[in-house]
């Protein structure tokens, strides 16, 4: 080991890099009940922010239990639509093209739907094999409820990269619907979205963007880009909380063309008119259907103010920062134990995420668990590892991988059973 590598001076590095982290100040906006472990699963779940705890006192003691059925005038009726504004300018997004409604799932079903039903004779959706899984049976699921010839060609990938040159030449004239992940969930690829949506709109098809692993932590410009269609999930980066309302963007000159094929009261023009017959609301509310979790939401709301404030340049940019330090502790530290890297390397190909891949993975993990670190697991070998700029630190970083390094040197994952936990 040269000097260069030497587990004290990368230590010592990584204590100056958090000195110097501008965003350092943004940790304690957060609950951190388990200071004894290295939190490593903020893209699964981001951890809950001090003000949410007050924000739910206020809305279960007073606002539900004190107000009852006037608080639906008085903040809650709303909430879909206001905190869509809030979020916006996260997404590059004008006024009036955001809102929150459903899970992400549902919200990819409306939207494709819409797409798909408005694309006359085109009945072709691309996606790739990187995609999220549920993203891909959604969409099967929207081409058989279609029909009329509707089917979905996944384009191939290495599993850490998509081919790039084959996903272009798939997008042609009989593309109706280009779907893909901004930043992939398992290798943490970032699409250059920029492109895609180019590429997209001069054959005339529609992108949908899932912005589930982007959202929070990469620069995104749905307007710029010329994007039709985005959904993406709040309890990641958002810090949301568990099972947090998703939300979905429609470009604005496509809301009064298409129609959701799930449509509800709240996505009414007078939701408490109720007729009999179906009138869309204007604008994006037409997307939202029925009674939004109203609790969950005003945790999103309070959830997004930490990242508004910090701006997510500078959220990028440290998120950059701690991604390259993990590979270059990868480099010195787990790549000589045999482990492989199944991220890219190129800083403006990944989100915030590092993928470690291990043939023995799941038990890896498990055994990382154990030595307190929080990771998460993803077939067949790769260990995610998920780095959160408003809380994680350059020494948790370090911690965490000379945790696993001695994980591996010793063998201690091989005491672990392999029998896969219902969540990994």
């Amino acid at each position: 080991m040269t000097p260069r590598q030497r587990p004290d001076d990368a230590r010592q590095r990584a204590l100056r890099l958090d000195a110097a982290d501008g965003l350092a100040r943004f940790r304690e906006l957060f609950v951190h009940g388990d200071e004894g472990r290295i939190y490593l699963d903020g893209n699964s779940l981001g951890r809950l922010p001090e003000a949410t705890r007050e924000r739910l006192r206020r809305a279960v003691d007073e606002e539900w239990g004190r107000e009852l059925i006037a608080s639906w005038g008085r903040g809650w009726f709303d909430a879909p639509l206001r905190t869509g504004e809030r979020l916006a300018p996260l997404v590059g997004a004008a006024p009036g093209q955001v809102a929150f409604s459903d899970s992400t799932t549902v919200n990819l079903y409306k939207l494709a739907g819409a797409a798909l039903q408005a694309s006359g004779e085109r009945r072709r959706v691309v996606t790739d094999a990187m995609n999220f899984p549920s993203d891909i049976y959604t969409l099967h699921s929207v081409a058989r409820t279609v029909g009329a010839g509707a089917s979905v060609h996944v384009v191939p990938g290495d599993g850490v990269q998509p081919d790039m040159a084959r996903l272009l030449a798939a997008i042609d004239e009989d593309t109706a619907l280009v779907v893909l992940s901004h930043v992939t969930f398992k290798s943490g690829y970032l699409h250059d979205a920029r492109a895609v949506t180019a590429r997209a709109r001069e054959v005339g098809a529609w992108v949908l963007w899932d912005l589930s692993h982007s959202v929070g932590v990469v620069p995104i410009e749905l307007d710029a880009w010329g994007a039709a269609l985005a959904v993406g999930c709040s309890y990641k980066y958002l810090n949301g909380g568990p099972g947090a309302p998703a939300f979905l963007y429609v470009r604005r000159e496509l809301q009064e063309r298409l129609r959701s094929p799930v449509e509800g009261w709240f996505g009414r023009a007078r939701p408490f008119g109720f007729d009999l017959d179906f009138q869309p609301a204007q604008g994006v509310q037409r997307f939202l259907v029925g009674t939004p979790p109203v609790l969950s939401l005003l945790a999103v709301e309070v959830g997004l103010e930490p990242l508004l404030e910090a701006g997510v340049a500078g959220v990028r940019a440290k998120s950059e920062a701690l991604t390259a330090f993990l590979i270059e502790r990868f480099d010195a530290r787990l790549a000589p134990l045999g482990l492989r890297l199944g991220t890219p390397r190129d800083p403006a190909r990944r989100g915030s995420h590092v993928s470690v891949l291990h043939p023995d993975g799941y038990r890896v993990a498990r055994a990382l668990l154990g030595a307190g670190v929080v990771p998460d697991f993803r077939e067949p070998d790769a260990i995610r590892l998920g780095l959160a700029p408003l809380y994680t630190r350059f020494l948790d970083v370090y911690e965490a991988v000379e945790r696993l390094a001695r994980v591996v040197e010793e063998g201690a994952y091989l005491r672990y059973d392999g029998t896969r936990a219902a969540v990994t």
